[in-house]
């Protein structure tokens, strides 16, 4: 009889062990779809504490294939920086930059990047991404925010805003990059964009009817009023023209890339190419610790600015035109290897 009730008393032991297991591990999946009703990208989407850094990860690489990119990656570091090097006098200007400067830049604290942005080069996407990233789990799909809403300037945070103990701290420890693009392809977007699109009026008024007043003979009241029909020969000798670089720094859409990330005051541990857009941003994603769940988005190409397009653009501008315009982005050809089309006409 004893050893029956002791047999007893062992399997009313087993059984309240195996019911307060089971009913652990049910509060525990409670819990665990609040947290990701909340934040459905759980807890590395706010904080990297304990794990490897995006700067770690591209200088010493734990996976084979993060280490066969990083090679293309230095090599890219390296072009800008003998570009610098080689042209020092036209790439150091200005020998120290200041907070205002820094305005294009970025930041996001908690996987610790900083993204320069460049209008006309994924900016748009890439902005929206940087909102998932900082959102905290507010949002989830990066292509649900709307374009206008991503270019608000208070959604994001950018390193000017910091103060100058913070930013060095920031420049020092986070990982900087930025995306590039062929600077004429660039230029031939930006026009199309603001200069052949029935909406974009404030560019009409501001710049449009400007470069009418300046660059056509004979224009017409009603042209010279909306601005809304300026041809790219017009937009390009407006460009050149040295009344326009004393006047005042050109518009985002079209300055030159070095002077609104300063890559060479600011060493850039990523260069991301528009040719090579998904394979370069989703390195970035990977790098910072996301890519398993984010992407980058993709979207339909036929509305893109293609090099066959850029070329059909510069048949009509004179070959004084394109010299002078290729000084002005001589720079950012060089920096970012890309070769001198071979539509120039250069003098």
């Amino acid at each position: 009889m004893k050893p029956a009730l002791l047999e007893v008393m062992r399997m009313n032991r087993i059984c309240r062990m195996v019911l307060a297991t089971c009913l652990g591990s049910f509060i525990l999946v409670i819990f665990y779809f609040q947290i990701m009703r909340r934040n459905p990208f759980g807890v590395d989407i706010c904080c990297r504490k304990g794990s490897r850094s995006p700067l770690q990860e591209l200088y010493n690489p734990t996976q084979l294939e993060l280490s066969n990119t990083a090679v293309l990656h230095q090599m890219r570091r390296d072009q800008v920086t003998d570009t610098c090097r080689a042209n020092s006098a036209l790439s150091r200007k200005r020998r120290v930059l200041t907070p205002s400067d820094l305005k294009h830049l970025v930041v996001d604290e908690d996987h610790e990047l900083i993204y320069c942005y460049v209008p006309k080069v994924a900016c748009t996407n890439w902005k929206r991404l940087m909102m998932v990233l900082t959102g905290r789990g507010k949002y989830s799909d990066p292509m649900e925010i709307p374009a206008s809403e991503a270019h608000v300037a208070a959604n994001l945070k950018t390193l000017n805003q910091y103060s100058i103990p913070e930013i060095n701290h920031r420049l020092k420890s986070y990982m900087k990059f930025l995306f590039v693009r062929e600077p004429f392809e660039r230029l031939v977007s930006a026009y199309r964009n603001k200069f052949t699109q029935k909406y974009n009026t404030s560019f009409h008024k501001r710049y449009g009817t400007k470069i009418i007043r300046r660059q056509r003979k004979n224009a017409t009241q009603e042209a010279l009023r909306r601005g809304d029909d300026v041809r790219f020969e017009e937009f390009v000798a407006y460009l050149v023209d040295p009344h326009t670089q004393r006047e005042e720094p050109f518009n985002e859409h079209w300055q030159t890339v070095h002077s609104l990330c300063h890559p060479c005051h600011i060493h850039y541990d990523l260069v991301g190419k528009y040719e090579t857009l998904e394979e370069d941003s989703n390195y970035v994603l990977r790098l910072a610790g996301v890519g398993s769940y984010l992407k980058f988005p993709t979207y339909a190409k036929s509305t893109r600015t293609t090099d066959e397009m850029t070329t059909e653009f510069f048949q009509n501008i004179s070959s004084e035109h394109q010299t002078q315009l290729y000084e002005v982005y001589k720079l950012d050809f060089l920096m970012f290897n890309y070769s001198v089309p071979s539509y120039l006409k250069l003098e």
